[in-house]
Protein backbone atom coordinates (compact mmCIF):
# COMPACT_ATOMS: atom_id res chain seq x y z
CA UNK A 1 0.00 0.00 0.00
CA UNK A 2 2.86 2.40 0.82
CA UNK A 3 4.46 1.76 -2.58
CA UNK A 4 1.16 2.42 -4.35
CA UNK A 5 0.72 5.66 -2.41
CA UNK A 6 4.23 6.74 -3.36
CA UNK A 7 3.50 6.09 -7.03
CA UNK A 8 0.57 8.49 -6.86
CA UNK A 9 2.84 11.47 -6.24
CA UNK A 10 2.82 14.06 -8.98
CA UNK A 11 5.95 13.99 -11.20
CA UNK A 12 8.36 16.87 -10.72
CA UNK A 13 8.27 17.68 -14.43
CA UNK A 14 6.78 16.44 -17.68
CA UNK A 15 8.61 17.39 -20.84
CA UNK A 16 12.04 18.56 -21.93
CA UNK A 17 11.89 22.22 -20.91
CA UNK A 18 13.19 23.34 -17.53
CA UNK A 19 12.94 26.38 -15.31
CA UNK A 20 14.97 27.35 -12.29
CA UNK A 21 12.01 26.55 -10.05
CA UNK A 22 11.87 23.04 -11.54
CA UNK A 23 15.60 22.66 -11.06
CA UNK A 24 15.28 23.67 -7.42
CA UNK A 25 12.46 21.25 -6.71
CA UNK A 26 14.23 18.39 -8.49
CA UNK A 27 17.49 19.14 -6.70
CA UNK A 28 15.69 18.98 -3.34
CA UNK A 29 14.21 15.59 -4.25
CA UNK A 30 17.63 14.26 -5.33
CA UNK A 31 19.19 15.57 -2.14
CA UNK A 32 16.57 13.82 -0.01
CA UNK A 33 17.35 10.41 -1.59
CA UNK A 34 21.11 10.99 -1.44
CA UNK A 35 21.16 11.99 2.22
CA UNK A 36 18.25 10.04 3.70
CA UNK A 37 18.54 6.80 1.72
CA UNK A 38 22.22 6.47 0.69
CA UNK A 39 23.45 8.53 3.68
CA UNK A 40 25.96 10.41 1.48
CA UNK A 41 28.19 13.05 3.05
CA UNK A 42 28.68 15.96 0.65
CA UNK A 43 29.99 19.49 0.47
CA UNK A 44 27.47 22.29 -0.03
CA UNK A 45 26.48 22.30 -3.70
CA UNK A 46 26.66 25.20 -6.14
CA UNK A 47 24.89 24.42 -9.43
CA UNK A 48 25.75 26.71 -12.37
CA UNK A 49 24.04 26.62 -15.77
CA UNK A 50 26.44 27.46 -18.60
CA UNK A 51 26.35 27.66 -22.40
CA UNK A 52 28.17 25.39 -24.84
CA UNK A 53 30.83 28.07 -25.39
CA UNK A 54 31.40 28.35 -21.65
CA UNK A 55 31.67 24.56 -21.47
CA UNK A 56 34.31 24.66 -24.22
CA UNK A 57 36.14 27.32 -22.24
CA UNK A 58 36.03 25.09 -19.15
CA UNK A 59 37.43 22.23 -21.26
CA UNK A 60 40.40 24.34 -22.33
CA UNK A 61 41.37 25.40 -18.78
CA UNK A 62 41.18 21.89 -17.25
CA UNK A 63 37.71 22.57 -15.91
CA UNK A 64 38.78 25.13 -13.31
CA UNK A 65 37.29 28.60 -12.83
CA UNK A 66 39.62 31.57 -12.32
CA UNK A 67 42.45 29.77 -14.13
CA UNK A 68 45.46 31.87 -15.12
CA UNK A 69 46.03 32.61 -18.81
CA UNK A 70 48.26 30.52 -21.03
CA UNK A 71 48.45 30.13 -24.81
CA UNK A 72 47.83 26.35 -24.58
CA UNK A 73 44.35 26.95 -23.12
CA UNK A 74 43.41 29.08 -26.13
CA UNK A 75 44.82 26.45 -28.49
CA UNK A 76 42.67 23.76 -26.88
CA UNK A 77 39.61 26.02 -27.00
CA UNK A 78 39.95 26.67 -30.75
CA UNK A 79 40.57 22.99 -31.51
CA UNK A 80 37.59 21.81 -29.43
CA UNK A 81 35.32 24.50 -30.86
CA UNK A 82 36.14 23.55 -34.46
CA UNK A 83 35.46 19.87 -33.80
CA UNK A 84 32.25 20.67 -31.89
CA UNK A 85 30.86 22.94 -34.61
CA UNK A 86 31.59 20.31 -37.25
CA UNK A 87 29.84 17.63 -35.20
CA UNK A 88 33.04 15.61 -34.76
CA UNK A 89 32.76 15.70 -30.96
CA UNK A 90 30.15 16.25 -28.30
CA UNK A 91 30.38 18.03 -24.99
CA UNK A 92 30.10 16.64 -21.50
CA UNK A 93 26.72 17.11 -19.88
CA UNK A 94 28.50 18.46 -16.80
CA UNK A 95 31.81 19.34 -15.17
CA UNK A 96 32.28 19.13 -11.42
CA UNK A 97 34.98 20.81 -9.34
CA UNK A 98 36.50 19.43 -6.15
CA UNK A 99 35.90 22.54 -4.06
CA UNK A 100 33.89 23.62 -1.03
CA UNK A 101 31.24 24.56 -2.08
CA UNK A 102 31.32 21.87 -4.76
CA UNK A 103 30.67 23.55 -8.12
CA UNK A 104 28.78 21.64 -10.83
CA UNK A 105 28.49 23.12 -14.33
CA UNK A 106 25.36 21.96 -16.20
CA UNK A 107 24.76 22.67 -19.89
CA UNK A 108 21.82 24.95 -20.57
CA UNK A 109 21.03 22.83 -23.67
CA UNK A 110 20.29 19.80 -21.47
CA UNK A 111 16.71 18.63 -21.17
CA UNK A 112 15.19 18.55 -17.69
CA UNK A 113 15.69 14.78 -17.53
CA UNK A 114 19.41 15.25 -18.29
CA UNK A 115 19.68 18.01 -15.69
CA UNK A 116 18.28 15.51 -13.19
CA UNK A 117 20.85 12.93 -14.21
CA UNK A 118 23.85 15.25 -14.05
CA UNK A 119 22.86 16.76 -10.70
CA UNK A 120 22.59 13.29 -9.19
CA UNK A 121 25.85 12.21 -10.87
CA UNK A 122 28.02 15.25 -10.17
CA UNK A 123 26.51 17.15 -7.26
CA UNK A 124 26.11 14.03 -5.12
CA UNK A 125 28.12 11.13 -6.59
CA UNK A 126 31.37 12.96 -7.36
CA UNK A 127 30.80 15.35 -4.47
CA UNK A 128 30.62 12.53 -1.91
CA UNK A 129 33.72 10.88 -3.38
CA UNK A 130 35.73 14.14 -3.30
CA UNK A 131 34.84 14.80 0.30
CA UNK A 132 35.41 11.31 1.69
CA UNK A 133 38.14 9.52 -0.27
CA UNK A 134 41.39 9.44 1.70
CA UNK A 135 43.54 10.65 -1.21
CA UNK A 136 41.50 13.82 -1.66
CA UNK A 137 41.37 14.39 2.09
CA UNK A 138 45.15 14.03 2.35
CA UNK A 139 46.34 15.87 -0.73
CA UNK A 140 43.71 18.50 -1.62
CA UNK A 141 42.27 21.55 0.10
CA UNK A 142 38.71 21.85 -1.22
CA UNK A 143 37.96 24.86 0.99
CA UNK A 144 40.95 26.82 -0.31
CA UNK A 145 41.31 25.92 -3.98
CA UNK A 146 39.11 28.71 -5.36
CA UNK A 147 40.91 31.37 -3.32
CA UNK A 148 44.24 29.91 -4.40
CA UNK A 149 43.28 29.95 -8.08
CA UNK A 150 42.26 33.59 -7.74
CA UNK A 151 45.63 34.34 -6.15
CA UNK A 152 47.48 32.36 -8.87
CA UNK A 153 45.72 34.17 -11.70
CA UNK A 154 46.35 37.56 -10.10
CA UNK A 155 50.01 36.78 -9.39
CA UNK A 156 50.80 35.51 -12.90
CA UNK A 157 48.98 38.50 -14.41
CA UNK A 158 51.17 40.83 -12.33
CA UNK A 159 54.27 38.93 -13.48
CA UNK A 160 53.22 39.42 -17.10
CA UNK A 161 52.91 43.17 -16.54
CA UNK A 162 56.30 43.44 -14.82
CA UNK A 163 58.41 40.97 -16.79
CA UNK A 164 56.60 40.56 -20.10
CA UNK A 165 54.19 37.93 -21.39
CA UNK A 166 56.84 36.03 -23.36
CA UNK A 167 59.12 35.67 -20.31
CA UNK A 168 56.27 34.36 -18.15
CA UNK A 169 55.14 31.97 -20.89
CA UNK A 170 58.70 30.65 -21.18
CA UNK A 171 58.60 29.59 -17.52
CA UNK A 172 55.03 28.29 -17.73
CA UNK A 173 55.83 26.22 -20.83
CA UNK A 174 58.66 24.46 -19.02
CA UNK A 175 56.64 24.03 -15.82
CA UNK A 176 53.63 22.60 -17.69
CA UNK A 177 55.87 20.15 -19.56
CA UNK A 178 57.23 18.90 -16.21
CA UNK A 179 53.82 18.78 -14.48
CA UNK A 180 53.63 14.95 -14.45
CA UNK A 181 56.95 14.98 -12.58
CA UNK A 182 55.92 17.80 -10.26
CA UNK A 183 53.98 15.80 -7.68
CA UNK A 184 54.76 13.93 -4.47
CA UNK A 185 53.70 10.31 -5.02
CA UNK A 186 54.68 8.55 -1.83
CA UNK A 187 54.83 11.15 0.91
CA UNK A 188 52.78 14.11 1.95
CA UNK A 189 54.60 17.44 1.63
CA UNK A 190 54.64 19.67 4.66
CA UNK A 191 52.82 22.76 3.47
CA UNK A 192 50.22 25.26 4.68
CA UNK A 193 46.67 25.14 3.43
CA UNK A 194 45.99 26.88 0.13
CA UNK A 195 44.18 29.67 1.96
CA UNK A 196 47.44 30.59 3.69
CA UNK A 197 49.58 30.64 0.56
CA UNK A 198 49.32 34.34 -0.27
CA UNK A 199 49.94 35.46 3.33
CA UNK A 200 53.05 33.32 3.64
CA UNK A 201 54.41 33.92 0.13
CA UNK A 202 56.78 36.78 0.89
CA UNK A 203 58.25 35.23 4.02
CA UNK A 204 58.71 31.88 2.28
CA UNK A 205 60.30 33.40 -0.82
CA UNK A 206 62.84 35.42 1.16
CA UNK A 207 63.82 32.36 3.20
CA UNK A 208 64.23 30.17 0.12
CA UNK A 209 66.33 32.79 -1.63
CA UNK A 210 68.67 33.00 1.36
CA UNK A 211 68.93 29.20 1.38
CA UNK A 212 69.73 28.97 -2.34
CA UNK A 213 72.28 31.78 -2.22
CA UNK A 214 74.02 30.19 0.75
CA UNK A 215 74.11 26.85 -1.03
CA UNK A 216 75.79 28.12 -4.17
CA UNK A 217 77.91 30.89 -2.68
CA UNK A 218 79.53 28.49 -0.25
CA UNK A 219 80.06 25.92 -2.98
CA UNK A 220 82.20 28.17 -5.19
CA UNK A 221 85.17 28.79 -2.93
CA UNK A 222 86.80 25.49 -1.88
CA UNK A 223 89.80 27.00 -0.06
CA UNK A 224 90.44 23.85 1.87
CA UNK A 225 89.80 20.54 0.08
CA UNK A 226 88.85 18.45 3.10
CA UNK A 227 86.63 21.16 4.54
CA UNK A 228 85.05 21.72 1.12
CA UNK A 229 84.31 18.01 0.71
CA UNK A 230 82.70 17.87 4.13
CA UNK A 231 80.68 20.97 3.32
CA UNK A 232 79.61 19.48 0.00
CA UNK A 233 78.35 16.30 1.68
CA UNK A 234 76.42 18.39 4.19
CA UNK A 235 74.86 20.48 1.44
CA UNK A 236 73.82 17.36 -0.46
CA UNK A 237 72.08 16.18 2.68
CA UNK A 238 70.29 19.53 2.75
CA UNK A 239 69.06 18.83 -0.79
CA UNK A 240 67.28 15.67 0.49
CA UNK A 241 68.36 13.59 -2.50
CA UNK A 242 67.03 11.60 -4.21
CA UNK A 243 64.00 13.80 -4.98
CA UNK A 244 61.08 12.63 -7.12
CA UNK A 245 59.32 15.99 -7.39
CA UNK A 246 61.33 17.81 -10.08
CA UNK A 247 59.37 21.08 -9.85
CA UNK A 248 59.82 21.13 -6.08
CA UNK A 249 63.58 20.62 -6.42
CA UNK A 250 63.94 23.29 -9.11
CA UNK A 251 61.80 25.73 -7.15
CA UNK A 252 63.99 25.41 -4.08
CA UNK A 253 67.49 24.83 -5.46
CA UNK A 254 67.83 26.18 -9.01
CA UNK A 255 70.83 28.55 -9.07
CA UNK A 256 69.37 30.79 -11.81
CA UNK A 257 65.66 31.27 -11.09
CA UNK A 258 64.45 34.61 -9.78
CA UNK A 259 61.97 34.87 -6.90
CA UNK A 260 58.89 35.34 -9.10
CA UNK A 261 59.90 32.38 -11.26
CA UNK A 262 60.14 30.14 -8.21
CA UNK A 263 56.64 31.21 -7.19
CA UNK A 264 55.32 30.35 -10.67
CA UNK A 265 56.79 26.86 -10.34
CA UNK A 266 55.16 26.52 -6.94
CA UNK A 267 51.77 27.50 -8.38
CA UNK A 268 52.04 24.94 -11.18
CA UNK A 269 53.11 22.11 -8.88
CA UNK A 270 50.37 22.92 -6.34
CA UNK A 271 47.80 22.62 -9.14
CA UNK A 272 49.44 19.39 -10.39
CA UNK A 273 49.27 17.95 -6.86
CA UNK A 274 45.62 18.98 -6.58
CA UNK A 275 44.72 16.91 -9.65
CA UNK A 276 46.91 13.90 -8.87
CA UNK A 277 44.27 12.04 -6.77
CA UNK A 278 41.84 12.28 -9.70
CA UNK A 279 44.34 10.38 -11.88
CA UNK A 280 44.62 7.70 -9.18
CA UNK A 281 40.85 7.22 -8.77
CA UNK A 282 39.36 7.57 -12.27
CA UNK A 283 37.60 4.19 -12.18
CA UNK A 284 36.36 4.56 -8.60
CA UNK A 285 35.28 8.18 -8.95
CA UNK A 286 33.26 7.64 -12.13
CA UNK A 287 31.94 4.31 -10.88
CA UNK A 288 30.76 5.93 -7.65
CA UNK A 289 29.02 8.81 -9.46
CA UNK A 290 27.37 6.45 -11.95
CA UNK A 291 26.17 4.08 -9.22
CA UNK A 292 24.79 7.00 -7.20
CA UNK A 293 22.87 8.59 -10.08
CA UNK A 294 21.46 5.18 -11.11
CA UNK A 295 20.20 4.50 -7.58
CA UNK A 296 18.77 8.00 -7.12
CA UNK A 297 16.83 8.24 -10.41
CA UNK A 298 15.32 4.78 -9.92
CA UNK A 299 14.32 5.66 -6.36
CA UNK A 300 12.69 8.86 -7.62
CA UNK A 301 10.84 6.93 -10.32
CA UNK A 302 9.53 4.45 -7.76
CA UNK A 303 8.15 7.37 -5.74
CA UNK A 304 6.41 8.76 -8.81
CA UNK A 305 8.67 11.83 -9.00
CA UNK A 306 9.92 10.94 -12.50
CA UNK A 307 7.74 9.93 -15.43
CA UNK A 308 8.43 6.78 -17.42
CA UNK A 309 9.55 8.95 -20.31
CA UNK A 310 12.05 10.87 -18.18
CA UNK A 311 13.48 7.64 -16.76
CA UNK A 312 13.84 6.12 -20.23
CA UNK A 313 15.71 9.21 -21.44
CA UNK A 314 18.03 9.04 -18.43
CA UNK A 315 18.63 5.31 -18.89
CA UNK A 316 19.37 5.84 -22.59
CA UNK A 317 22.19 8.24 -21.69
CA UNK A 318 23.26 5.98 -18.81
CA UNK A 319 23.57 3.03 -21.20
CA UNK A 320 25.62 5.07 -23.68
CA UNK A 321 28.04 6.04 -20.92
CA UNK A 322 28.48 2.37 -19.97
CA UNK A 323 29.05 1.14 -23.53
CA UNK A 324 32.05 -1.22 -23.68
CA UNK A 325 33.26 -1.97 -27.24
CA UNK A 326 34.67 -5.42 -27.95
CA UNK A 327 38.42 -5.75 -28.38
CA UNK A 328 38.07 -6.02 -32.18
CA UNK A 329 35.76 -3.00 -32.44
CA UNK A 330 37.42 0.08 -34.06
CA UNK A 331 36.13 2.13 -31.10
CA UNK A 332 37.93 -0.04 -28.53
CA UNK A 333 40.50 1.89 -26.48
CA UNK A 334 40.64 -0.24 -23.34
CA UNK A 335 38.26 -0.95 -20.49
CA UNK A 336 35.66 1.81 -20.02
CA UNK A 337 36.17 3.06 -16.41
CA UNK A 338 32.49 4.02 -16.14
CA UNK A 339 31.41 0.53 -17.18
CA UNK A 340 33.83 -1.39 -14.96
CA UNK A 341 33.44 0.88 -11.92
CA UNK A 342 29.65 0.69 -12.10
CA UNK A 343 29.72 -3.09 -12.66
CA UNK A 344 32.02 -3.66 -9.66
CA UNK A 345 29.87 -1.53 -7.37
CA UNK A 346 26.65 -3.25 -8.43
CA UNK A 347 28.45 -6.55 -7.93
CA UNK A 348 29.38 -5.56 -4.37
CA UNK A 349 25.70 -4.91 -3.67
CA UNK A 350 24.81 -8.32 -5.17
CA UNK A 351 27.46 -10.07 -3.06
CA UNK A 352 26.07 -8.43 0.08
CA UNK A 353 22.44 -9.25 -0.72
CA UNK A 354 22.43 -12.44 -2.80
CA UNK A 355 25.82 -14.17 -2.55
CA UNK A 356 26.74 -17.39 -4.31
CA UNK A 357 29.02 -20.10 -2.85
CA UNK A 358 31.81 -18.60 -4.99
CA UNK A 359 31.21 -15.20 -3.38
CA UNK A 360 31.41 -16.72 0.12
CA UNK A 361 34.79 -18.19 -0.81
CA UNK A 362 36.21 -15.02 -2.35
CA UNK A 363 34.60 -12.39 -0.12
CA UNK A 364 33.81 -14.01 3.25
CA UNK A 365 33.71 -10.69 5.11
CA UNK A 366 30.96 -9.07 3.01
CA UNK A 367 29.10 -11.99 1.41
CA UNK A 368 25.56 -11.96 2.77
CA UNK A 369 26.28 -8.98 5.03
CA UNK A 370 23.23 -7.09 3.66
CA UNK A 371 24.77 -3.73 4.63
CA UNK A 372 25.92 -2.93 1.07
CA UNK A 373 25.66 0.85 1.56
CA UNK A 374 28.30 0.96 4.27
CA UNK A 375 30.50 -1.52 2.39
CA UNK A 376 30.46 0.77 -0.63
CA UNK A 377 31.03 3.93 1.39
CA UNK A 378 33.98 2.33 3.16
CA UNK A 379 35.44 1.31 -0.21
CA UNK A 380 34.91 4.80 -1.66
CA UNK A 381 36.70 6.28 1.34
CA UNK A 382 39.68 3.96 1.73
CA UNK A 383 40.81 2.72 -1.68
CA UNK A 384 42.23 3.96 -4.96
CA UNK A 385 41.85 2.25 -8.33
CA UNK A 386 44.52 -0.45 -8.11
CA UNK A 387 43.75 -1.39 -4.49
CA UNK A 388 39.99 -1.35 -5.17
CA UNK A 389 40.48 -3.75 -8.08
CA UNK A 390 42.80 -5.93 -6.03
CA UNK A 391 40.24 -6.16 -3.23
CA UNK A 392 36.86 -6.29 -5.02
CA UNK A 393 37.24 -7.48 -8.64
CA UNK A 394 35.25 -10.73 -8.55
CA UNK A 395 35.25 -13.77 -10.83
CA UNK A 396 31.70 -12.77 -11.81
CA UNK A 397 32.82 -9.39 -13.20
CA UNK A 398 35.91 -10.95 -14.82
CA UNK A 399 33.59 -13.33 -16.69
CA UNK A 400 31.21 -10.48 -17.54
CA UNK A 401 34.01 -8.47 -19.18
CA UNK A 402 35.65 -11.61 -20.65
CA UNK A 403 39.02 -10.75 -19.15
CA UNK A 404 42.13 -12.88 -19.34
CA UNK A 405 45.80 -12.19 -18.67
CA UNK A 406 48.63 -12.34 -21.20
CA UNK A 407 52.39 -11.86 -20.95
CA UNK A 408 54.11 -9.80 -23.64
CA UNK A 409 57.90 -10.10 -23.55
CA UNK A 410 60.00 -8.25 -26.07
CA UNK A 411 62.32 -11.21 -26.63
CA UNK A 412 59.44 -13.58 -27.44
CA UNK A 413 57.76 -13.59 -30.89
CA UNK A 414 54.42 -14.54 -29.32
CA UNK A 415 52.06 -13.71 -26.44
CA UNK A 416 51.58 -16.11 -23.55
CA UNK A 417 48.18 -16.52 -21.90
CA UNK A 418 48.87 -16.58 -18.16
CA UNK A 419 45.38 -16.31 -16.67
CA UNK A 420 42.07 -17.85 -17.75
CA UNK A 421 38.70 -18.38 -16.06
CA UNK A 422 39.71 -20.73 -13.28
CA UNK A 423 40.67 -20.11 -9.66
CA UNK A 424 44.36 -19.45 -10.34
CA UNK A 425 43.55 -17.54 -13.50
CA UNK A 426 41.09 -15.19 -11.77
CA UNK A 427 43.79 -14.16 -9.31
CA UNK A 428 46.34 -13.59 -12.07
CA UNK A 429 43.84 -11.52 -14.04
CA UNK A 430 43.04 -9.45 -10.98
CA UNK A 431 46.73 -8.88 -10.16
CA UNK A 432 47.59 -7.91 -13.74
CA UNK A 433 44.60 -5.60 -14.10
CA UNK A 434 45.30 -3.89 -10.78
CA UNK A 435 48.89 -3.26 -11.86
CA UNK A 436 47.60 -1.63 -15.05
CA UNK A 437 45.89 0.99 -12.85
CA UNK A 438 48.92 1.73 -10.65
CA UNK A 439 50.32 5.10 -11.75
CA UNK A 440 53.68 4.28 -10.21
CA UNK A 441 54.13 1.59 -12.89
CA UNK A 442 52.48 3.52 -15.74
CA UNK A 443 54.28 6.86 -15.60
CA UNK A 444 58.04 7.38 -16.02
CA UNK A 445 59.78 7.48 -12.66
CA UNK A 446 62.53 10.12 -12.75
CA UNK A 447 64.46 11.37 -9.73
CA UNK A 448 67.16 13.94 -9.03
CA UNK A 449 70.01 11.83 -7.64
CA UNK A 450 73.07 14.11 -7.58
CA UNK A 451 74.39 17.64 -8.15
CA UNK A 452 77.97 18.67 -8.93
CA UNK A 453 78.20 21.48 -6.39
CA UNK A 454 81.93 22.18 -6.73
CA UNK A 455 82.31 21.71 -10.47
CA UNK A 456 80.15 22.61 -13.44
CA UNK A 457 76.86 22.39 -11.45
CA UNK A 458 75.64 19.54 -13.60
CA UNK A 459 72.30 18.11 -12.45
CA UNK A 460 72.07 14.33 -12.58
CA UNK A 461 68.75 12.52 -12.98
CA UNK A 462 67.91 8.85 -12.97
CA UNK A 463 65.06 7.13 -14.79
CA UNK A 464 64.08 3.71 -13.48
CA UNK A 465 62.99 1.50 -16.38
CA UNK A 466 60.15 -0.83 -15.51
CA UNK A 467 59.75 -4.02 -17.50
CA UNK A 468 62.71 -2.88 -19.59
CA UNK A 469 60.76 0.01 -21.18
CA UNK A 470 62.99 3.05 -21.93
CA UNK A 471 61.90 6.64 -22.37
CA UNK A 472 60.84 7.77 -25.83
CA UNK A 473 63.83 9.57 -27.27
CA UNK A 474 61.99 12.68 -28.53
CA UNK A 475 60.18 13.16 -25.21
CA UNK A 476 63.43 12.59 -23.33
CA UNK A 477 65.19 15.32 -25.32
CA UNK A 478 62.29 17.76 -24.87
CA UNK A 479 62.16 17.10 -21.12
CA UNK A 480 65.90 17.72 -20.74
CA UNK A 481 65.58 21.01 -22.63
CA UNK A 482 62.90 22.22 -20.21
CA UNK A 483 64.95 21.08 -17.24
CA UNK A 484 68.06 22.87 -18.46
CA UNK A 485 66.04 26.04 -19.01
CA UNK A 486 64.93 26.01 -15.36
CA UNK A 487 68.22 24.71 -13.90
CA UNK A 488 70.50 26.97 -15.93
CA UNK A 489 73.24 24.36 -16.43
CA UNK A 490 73.67 20.96 -18.05
CA UNK A 491 71.29 18.18 -17.05
CA UNK A 492 72.25 14.52 -17.47
CA UNK A 493 69.73 11.65 -17.44
CA UNK A 494 70.74 8.05 -16.77
CA UNK A 495 68.44 5.08 -17.26
CA UNK A 496 68.65 2.06 -14.97
CA UNK A 497 66.66 -1.18 -14.67
CA UNK A 498 64.48 -1.53 -11.59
Amino acid sequence: MAARTARKKKPLFDGADWTFDTLRQTYDAIEKVAHSDLKLDTYTNQIEIISSEQMLDAYSSIGMPLMYRHWSFGKHFVSNEVHYRKGAMGLAYEIVINSDPCISYCMEENTMAMQTLVMAHAAFGHNHFFKNNHLFRQWTDAAGILDYLEYARSYISQCEERHGVSEVERILDAAHALMPHGVFRYRRPRQPSLREEEERRRERREHEERTVNYLWNSATDPADTARADAGMRERKRELHLPEENLLYFLEHYSPVLRPWQREVLRIVRNIAQYFYPQKQTKLMNEGCATFVHFHIVNAMHEKGLLTDGALLEILHSHTNVLFQPDFDDPRFSGINPYALGFAMMRDIRRICEEPTPEDHEWFPEIAGAKDWKNVLKEAWANYRDESFIQQFLSPSVIRQFRMFAIADKAEDPFYTVTGIHDERGFRKVRDAFAQNHDLSTLEPYIQVVDVDLLGDRQLMLQHTKRNGVPLEEDQKIATLEHLERLWGFEVKLEEIVS
